[in-house]
């Protein structure tokens, strides 16, 4: 009988770049309509879709043996998981996300510790209690539902704790971040008693290392060129690679063909001197994994 692992894949705005990250990494998931229980192309695993507030809770309670979640919902719902690996993407880009507490611009709110008695609006409720407490600062918590940014404006809340990567949403809505609570990024976690069954483990770890190749590949590229003998020295000087350019002596010729893989944003500057070193017939080409 086959053995199958029980995946979790987040819902909302993670959910596409979840997929997507799969598809990379050599897994095709098939949404159906709404359905909560996308195909896949491995028989061995069987995807849940689920809001990315509650894998946690299911991974640990064993509902699911893994899924992707963010750090800042394992901490929020204080469950007890196996993180398997780091994967740092999002829906916008490879960067992890911060929460950080905002307030409106003409508050007066500068500090913390301005904020005794007060009220903060956040859907990381239970987090950010346990935040303040452990400074002896003393709020009240509410959980926004949503619009959150709003409530500081309009003086629902005297401020809010939000997630942002770049802070500029928060600052359109004329919020000053003053502090921030917490770095999060998306996690492979894992049910501890499925950890223990070897074949489940080793089957979350195989995809650990795909999904890291697939990430650590989406930021390089591959660059292969044609340069005579003699320029051969002028031009590796320059070529920056993982560990070091490969060289291939062209067939009765006095070229060599020169590959490497660097950072795609090296590339634009990297091209014009590499032909004016004399580099010929330059082809970039993109990676699906790096391992």
């Amino acid at each position: 009988m086959t053995q199958v692992l029980k995946l979790g894949i987040p819902k909302g705005s993670l959910q596409k770049a979840t997929i997507d990250l799969f598809s990379r990494s050599g897994w095709r998931i098939q949404m159906n309509g709404r359905s909560y229980f996308p195909e896949i192309d491995d028989d061995e695993i069987d995807c849940t879709i689920c809001r990315a507030q509650e894998i946690s809770r299911y991974v640990e309670q064993g509902v699911l043996d893994a899924g992707l979640t963010g750090l800042d919902w394992i901490l929020e719902n204080n469950s007890d998981v196996k993180v398997v690996s780091d994967l740092i993407y999002s829906k916008v880009s490879q960067r992890s996300a911060r929460w950080v507490l905002a307030v409106a611009v003409d508050s007066g709110i500068e500090r913390l510790e301005d904020l005794e008695g007060k009220k903060i609006a956040t859907e990381l409720v239970h987090f950010t209690e346990r935040y303040f407490e452990e400074r002896g600062i003393s709020v009240q918590v509410e959980y926004s539902w949503g619009a959150t940014e709003a409530k500081a404006v309009s003086g629902l809340a005297d401020a809010i704790v939000e997630v942002t990567e770049t802070g500029s949403t928060i600052r359109a809505h004329g919020l000053n971040i003053i502090h921030e609570l917490m770095e999060t990024n998306t996690q492979l976690i894992m049910n501890h008693q499925s950890w223990e069954d070897d074949w489940k483990k080793n089957k979350v770890l195989q995809m650990a290392t795909l999904l890291n190749g697939a990430l650590k590949a989406d930021k390089l590229v591959g660059l292969k060129m044609n340069v005579a003998q003699k320029n051969v020295e002028k031009v590796i000087e320059i070529l920056p690679s993982l560990n070091a350019p490969t060289i291939a002596h062209l067939y009765n010729s006095e070229w060599v063909s020169v590959e490497t893989v660097i950072s795609q944003a090296e590339v634009r500057e990297l091209i014009p001197e590499l032909l004016n070193r004399g580099a010929e017939g330059i082809i970039e080409y993109p990676l699906n994994k790096v391992i």
